[in-house]
């Protein structure tokens, strides 16, 4: 069974984040979203509510596993027994930050492949630092989002955990 690992902070998770799980499902027998705890950043939604928004998008979906990791994402490679981990490009940029982590890994670990896939069109703009904003600004995510998340991301707004 070919299993690929799908990391990111995913805060919140985007429909372009829900593509590439797609697309990735589509090539691997399984594939692990595995939601990682950054301590270098911020989040707005804790690692249960990430977690709890994916599971509402796949809950039962064959093939599809949400999981957490902390630490080297070569550890949570070898801890989920992935073959491949999978990352999505949108742009340029996007290629040369994930090319130097994957030939860092890949040198930290022969084994270590990492498979990239290019962003669908209808979404290689949108990002979850964009989304944040926009509802910071009062806006409506709700084509760019899980039903779930544009809620919770009202919220957040309505809170004041997310400022207009």
């Amino acid at each position: 069974m070919k299993t690929a690992l799908f990391p990111g902070s995913f805060d919140p998770v985007t429909n372009g984040h829900l593509d590439i799980v797609s697309r990735a499902r589509a090539i691997f027998d399984r594939v692990i979203v595995g939601v990682a705890m950054n301590d270098d950043k911020s989040a707005l939604f804790s690692i249960e509510e990430r977690k709890e928004f994916l599971n509402a998008v796949y809950g039962g979906k064959d093939g599809i596993v949400v999981e957490s990791f902390t630490g080297l994402l070569l550890n949570a490679r070898r801890d989920f027994k992935a073959t491949a981990v999978v990352r999505g490009l949108r742009a340029i940029s996007d290629f040369e930050y994930e090319f130097q982590m994957a030939m860092m890994n890949r040198e930290l670990d022969k084994e270590f492949e990492t498979v990239f896939l290019m962003a669908s069109p209808d979404y290689s703009f949108v990002s979850s630092r964009m989304i944040k904003q926009i509802v910071m600004l009062g806006g409506d995510v709700a084509m760019f989002v899980p039903e779930i998340v544009a809620q919770a991301l009202e919220e957040k707004r309505k809170n004041r955990k997310i400022k207009e």
